[in-house]
């Protein structure tokens, strides 16, 4: 693994992390029990995805709070329909993120695959 590799797979870890924390929040906030169902879920997902990331880092990392405290407030600012656009979009860019990384690291398939059902998951709240 290359240096540049290892800070790739350790921003992704991070990220991961992150999305926890944020999607957990959301699901505090939000109106329906469909949505808080569906954000519980990806909360989850995402956590397994920061752990095979950390099955090539090894490194223990925390979550950053900063998303998990800024959607509340964009929730409210942008409204749903707006921020689940947003959420969307992250989730299909971060799947083509993870796209060059399978060749050398198979098991990122998995999370670039769920990351797209991910974008499908929160567009489809908007419905």
């Amino acid at each position: 693994m290359t240096q540049e590799q290892f800070k790739e797979l350790l921003r992704s870890q991070q990220g991961e992390l992150d999305a926890v924390l944020m999607y957990q929040r959301l699901a505090k906030i939000v109106k329906t029990d469909k949505e808080r169902d569906a954000f519980l879920q990806l909360a989850k997902e995402e956590g397994r995805h920061a752990s095979v990331f950390h099955s090539y880092t090894k490194k223990v990392l925390k979550p950053k709070k900063t998303m998990a405290r800024i959607m509340p407030i964009l929730y409210y600012l942008l409204g749903k329909n707006r921020l689940y656009k947003i959420i969307a979009k992250g989730e299909y860019d971060a799947a083509v993120v993870y796209e060059h990384l399978i060749a050398e690291f198979p098991e990122v398939e998995s999370v670039k695959n769920d990351e797209k059902r991910h974008g499908d998951i929160v567009s489809g709240l908007l419905h």
